[in-house]
């Protein structure tokens, strides 16, 4: 039983992933934001559990991709999707494709999957990550779409925002940028400062900003990741 722990955790992100997507159907961005993070919650523990357990597997290492592809590629594209179709103004010289536009939410599961089968066949990322992980991308997207809802109205200017982010954080995730991990290697601050000092901007970002804070938060997260990369 012991051995199966990790892969039932993992399956709870699946099923977390699923109910956001079905929360982006109705439009519920809140509740998509709280589902992503349940299965990011359940994305730290199962690792965390295989680790602990000695229960690593290559079935785990599979099943945990085809989890993270819904949860955070599949859940923030459906809810980027519906914000862009029914709440984004479009120019209007764009009224001519404004139908196809909020498909380009799907680069993001796209780019995810491949990010996903990059990561399982490369053995340098252990204690560091090249290229923006999945988790911190779905948590960008579901943090911005809810965030961002109070400010789109007669705003046209968001529509090149969201197609500037998706482009920038689709090639992050493809990408050989070296990003810190938040696994903590020992106890104690010297050696995860980089670790605390983003969880506590995260809490501040939060406190001010409410819940696109976590979305600035993964922004400062790739910031830091980039001018720290010699530490990895």
């Amino acid at each position: 039983m012991r051995k199966h722990i990790p892969n039932i955790i993992t399956l709870a992100n699946l099923v977390s992933g699923c109910i956001a997507v079905t929360m982006a159907f109705q439009g519920q961005f809140g509740w998509v934001m709280f589902w992503v993070a349940m299965a990011a919650i359940f994305d730290f523990l199962d690792g965390t559990m295989a680790r602990v357990l000695r229960a690593q597997s290559v079935l785990g290492k599979e099943l945990d991709s085809l989890a993270d592809v819904v949860s955070f590629g599949v859940a923030p594209s459906m809810a980027l999707f519906v914000l862009m179709r029914d709440h984004l103004l479009f120019a209007d010289f764009l009224a001519p494709i404004a139908f196809l536009i909020p498909y380009l939410a799907f680069l993001i599961p796209a780019f995810s999957a491949l990010r996903l089968a990059k990561f399982n066949v490369d053995d340098q990322q252990t204690t560091s990550f090249l290229g923006l992980p999945t988790p911190a991308d779905g948590l960008f997207w579901a943090s911005f779409c809810f965030g961002i809802l109070p400010f789109v109205d007669g705003c046209y200017y968001t529509l090149f925002l969201v197609i500037f982010f998706i482009s920038v954080m689709s090639f992050l995730m493809i990408s050989e940028v070296p990003m810190f991990s938040f696994k903590v290697k020992k106890v104690g601050f010297r050696g995860n400062e980089r670790q605390i000092g983003i969880a506590v901007l995260a809490i501040i970002l939060i406190a001010l900003f409410g819940i696109i804070g976590i979305a600035m938060s993964i922004l400062a997260y790739i910031l830091l990741s980039i001018l720290t990369k010699k530490l990895n």
